[in-house]
């Protein structure tokens, strides 16, 4: 069964059918669900799908488009909220320079979450948008490649996805690879190993063709599936199978101990 590594369902978008909805998603092939916060508000909300919803499991961080507004009163709720039942990552978090200027302040944030997923062991949910390269120096000088976790959304060239490859990263495959001019995308899933990838939505948005431009939810996956599918050469089930163990391996999702320890 197929696992959205990468969903908003706090979002406003699934206020009138948010229940029934989440509620048939392991009926519909979908297994887990990972909920992503990106504010303080939506990390408390995705805190409250976690108890409600047995297929949902959270992440909770500071989008680099919201940290201008983060308090330390805010950072401290955070500290502790992480080790809530549940809470699988860290993010999303990162970096973006599209609509903010705030570079310095980002990047501050960014390695504040970052060391708060190394102490609590857990992966991180990387954002990075007209960012590549000081996103990828930030890591570095993390040293994130001892913290692991998704790329998620991933836009760059094939060879900054060689970097977080070599990294141990994984990078997050969602609807964009069905769009038309999803050239450079389909060059990176063509060389990226599957052990390296996951699926995710980023629902309600980016929703793949043909719904491009409708609200995004799991039940898309497939068509994600089917693209990744033609592109390796290999059957929807295969990319099912190999992309769904690589999610339970990052996030600990359904695994018994054996398999947390290898």
């Amino acid at each position: 069964m197929i696992i959205d590594t990468h969903a908003h369902y706090d979002d406003e978008a699934f206020d009138k059918d948010r229940e029934k909805l989440l509620d048939s998603m392991q009926n519909r092939g979908i297994e887990y669900i990972v909920n992503v916060g990106a504010s303080i508000a939506s990390c408390k909300t995705t805190v409250g799908l976690t108890r409600r919803f047995p297929n949902v499991y959270g992440a909770l961080g500071v989008h680099p488009d919201e940290v201008a507004s983060l308090t330390d009163e805010d950072f401290d709720w955070l500290k502790h909220a992480i080790y809530k039942p549940k809470i699988v990552a860290v993010g999303e978090i990162g970096l973006d320079y599209h609509w903010n200027d705030n570079r310095d302040e980002q990047i501050a944030w960014f390695e504040k979450q970052m060391e708060l997923a190394r102490e609590a062991e857990l992966p991180i949910i990387v954002h990075s948008r007209e960012a590549a390269k000081d996103t990828l120096d930030v890591m570095k000088a993390s040293k994130a490649e001892e913290i692991g976790g998704i790329v998620h959304c991933f836009s760059y060239e094939k060879e900054m996805a060689r970097e977080y490859i070599d990294m141990g990263f994984y990078l997050g495959i969602g609807g964009v690879i069905t769009f038309k001019n999803a050239r450079k995308l389909r060059e990176v899933v063509e060389y990226a190993p599957m052990e390296n990838l996951v699926l995710e939505t980023d629902c309600p948005y980016l929703s793949p063709e043909p719904n491009r431009g409708k609200r995004n939810s799991s039940l898309n996956i497939p068509y994600i599936v089917s693209a990744i599918s033609e592109i390796k050469g290999i059957t929807p089930d295969e990319v099912v199978e190999i992309t769904s163990n690589n999610a339970k391996k990052i996030y600990g999702i359904g695994l018994d101990d054996v398999d947390r320890l290898i």
